[in-house]
């Protein structure tokens, strides 16, 4: 990957939508690291060369108590995002350092993605000839265990077995699955810093002392003994669990060791009243042992996740060029990480998005939708396990609309829609049963069985029913771009039902029903009047009744190429395309007439409906100069301002997902 990329913020630690550590500055030495919410998560990494400390991670202080300054920082050399790793390249006093951080984020083995652990791995050699002694300290704060670092946490060491050492913090509280909300941090469970001593590398350790940076950098030891003082407050005495690395004489020759960050939340998700253990527990496994798995599955690990960065940048540069593959590399934890994964009772996966930023919904269905791309590329269960939520909470009493539900709760409680207060007028019953048909017929087709529809027949029916009856022409209601409030006779929602009913008439073909040729026919009639309806010449409008002026991405449209339906000719993306090109702003065309302001997911998909890959290329070209140049320092915004480039609202949600579009080639036909 190019080296001339700078993102936005820079993801090291992303596990689920608690367990995050990101870096919002152009060099990890120039900011402290924090949360997804911007919230300080702070970690900090010091090194030792022939007895001359410099830092490689963390703001220029080493405790803001004392206000006691770090050594100088390190020169960085480079900085690499790929989809599994972030990797940085460090020089001073003659050695290089390059520091990787590892999330094993592979979504066809769901116990190793589901593992809540990210490696931190330190190569050492000598660019300058000589033989250097080094020595590297490396440290997790208190921050990434509490909600508010008022909160009093203690802590304790463990040893899982001969090699490996295992430093745990917690809240002494432990509100297990209390807390509920948007901007929120995890403050029950427990984080762990664990290592595994290197052949290369002696190992120390030290926890809850507030003192082990500065003693590190003063006199490259740690503190004598564990602070085993009186549990207490993160701030202002933050207390830390650091690591030190001894790699000796180190030569031209690397030595390299690592250690794992990893957080052991408990229970996950409360789910209709029952609480939910992570994925990887689901057969009884128990944390210790599956740390002490990850550790020394280490190597063979790193060589997949390896394997897996090279083939899918190869993949994506050759469908989009290299800013696209940068811009997938950037997206691709941060999708899955907006997410928790657990099983049910049957131990059914069940896959949990959480509207970061923009509600804290739990399960939302319209931010699933957007997601899908990626997960039907690698796995299509986790689809379904975002949706299996959405079909119990319909099926139940409690649901009491003829539509698709919205929403199962606010994370990570499960346990029933609350957007809008369920009242009818906020409600987006089109934009829902439009999302939940296409989904369910694009995780049929993409495994080529139809099984999982089957499955959910009556809600799907129903649903369809609703769409045959309401969605050519929709009253005023929300789509998912709620933010831009009510709109009526929306052509861009009406050209999702219209594809939503016929993802129904090919879930009916496979399935072998009736209905298939009567549902094809309506969507294909439904299809010629809206190309009458919401004609302006070079163009489609933004609503049937709007001025021929106005426009909107039709992102929806990318569905019926994808599912082979054939209800839109393809004069209408060609015309399309181009209008969107002739309406670019430096940072990438606006969602719609009304605002420059645009959604990245829908930018990608609506430059996937172009027939030419410089024209794609063209569209996706601005989104990465946004990225490049915005001034916010978030995790990838997906609602941001085409004319200045920075965030509008939204960051780290899932539905950057959705940037893999044009890598799904069409559904095979039944």
């Amino acid at each position: 990957m190019s080296t001339a990329f700078r993102p936005a913020s820079v993801p090291l630690i992303t596990v689920d939508p608690y367990f995050s550590v990101w870096s919002p500055a152009d060099r990890l030495t120039d900011a402290d690291t924090v949360h997804w919410t911007g919230k300080s998560n702070s970690m900090c990494g010091l090194i030792r060369i022939d007895g001359r400390p410099y830092r490689f991670m963390g703001a220029p202080l080493l405790a803001e108590a004392t206000d006691e300054e770090a050594p100088p920082a390190m020169a960085q050399t480079s900085l690499r995002v790929e989809p599994l790793t972030t990797t940085y390249a460090f020089e001073a006093g003659g050695i290089a350092l390059e520091v990787q951080f590892t999330t094993p984020l592979l979504l066809e083995d769901l116990d190793l993605m589901s593992r809540p652990v990210t490696y931190i791995a330190a190569r050492v050699r000598s660019v300058d000839g000589a033989s250097h002694e080094v020595k590297l300290y490396l440290d997790l704060s208190g921050e990434l265990c509490v909600h508010t670092t008022d909160q009093v946490v203690d802590w304790s060491r463990g040893c899982l077995n001969e090699t490996i050492t295992a430093l745990r913090m917690g809240t002494v509280e432990q509100p297990v699955l209390a807390r509920v909300g948007d901007d929120t941090r995890i403050d029950w469970g427990y984080a762990y810093l664990a290592v595994l001593q290197s052949e290369y590398a002696g190992v120390e350790s030290v926890i809850g002392s507030s003192d082990a940076r500065g003693r590190f950098a003063r006199t490259g030891t740690l503190p004598e003994q564990d602070d085993a003082g009186p549990s207490r407050a993160v701030s202002p005495d933050l207390p830390v669990m650091a690591v030190t690395m001894d790699f000796g004489q180190v030569d031209a020759s690397a030595k390299s060791a690592f250690a794992a960050a990893a957080y052991d939340d408990v229970l996950s998700i409360e789910y209709f009243g029952t609480p939910l253990p992570a994925y990887w527990r689901r057969n009884g496994q128990s944390f210790d042992d599956m740390l002490a798995s990850a550790l020394t599955e280490y190597d063979k690990i790193a060589a997949r996740c390896e394997d897996y960065n090279r083939k899918l940048i190869e993949e994506s540069t050759q469908a989009g060029g290299m800013k696209y593959a940068e811009l997938l590399s950037l997206a691709y934890r941060q999708a899955i990480a907006a997410h928790k994964l657990v099983c049910d009772e049957e131990g059914t996966p069940l896959f949990f998005s959480k509207e970061n930023f923009s509600n804290g919904c739990i399960a939302t269905v319209d931010v699933s939708y957007p997601s899908i791309p990626l997960f039907l590329l690698y796995n299509p269960e986790l689809v379904k396990g975002m949706m299996r939520p959405i079909f119990r909470y319909a099926a139940s009493g409690e649901w009491s609309f003829d539509f698709a539900p919205h929403d199962v709760g606010c994370y990570p409680k499960a346990n029933g829609q609350v957007y809008g207060e369920n009242k009818p007028e906020y409600q987006m019953p089109i934009e829902e049963c439009g999302n939940m048909l296409i989904m369910a017929a694009a995780v049929c087709a993409y495994e080529r069985k139809a099984d999982f529809a089957r499955e959910h027949w009556e809600l799907l029916s129903k649903w369809a029913a609703y769409l045959k009856t309401h969605g050519l022409d929709p009253d005023n209601q929300l789509c998912t771009d709620d933010f831009a409030g009510h709109l009526a006779h929306n052509a861009n929602l009406s050209v999702k039902a219209i594809i939503g009913l016929g993802a129904y008439a090919r879930l009916c073909d496979m399935l072998g029903d009736a209905e298939h040729e009567a549902y094809e026919r309506t969507a294909k009639e439904m299809a010629a009047r809206w190309a009458d309806m919401a004609a302006a010449g070079d163009h489609y409008k933004l609503t049937f009744d709007s001025a021929s002026e106005s426009w909107s991405l039709k992102y929806n449209l990318v569905w019926d190429r994808l599912l082979r339906l054939g209800l839109f000719p393809a004069s209408i993306a060609e015309t399309e395309v181009a209008h969107y090109l002739a309406k670019q702003n430096r940072y990438g065309t606006p969602l719609d007439s009304r605002n420059t302001y645009t959604k990245a997911d829908w930018l990608v998909w609506s430059a996937s409906l172009a027939a030419a890959k410089k024209e794609f290329e063209a569209m996706i070209a601005p989104l990465w100069l946004a990225q490049h140049e915005t001034s916010s320092r978030v995790p990838l915004s997906d609602w941001y301002d085409t004319a200045t480039g920075n965030q509008v609202g939204f960051q780290n949600r899932s539905v950057v997902g959705g940037l893999f579009i044009a890598l799904l080639a069409p559904a095979e036909q039944p």
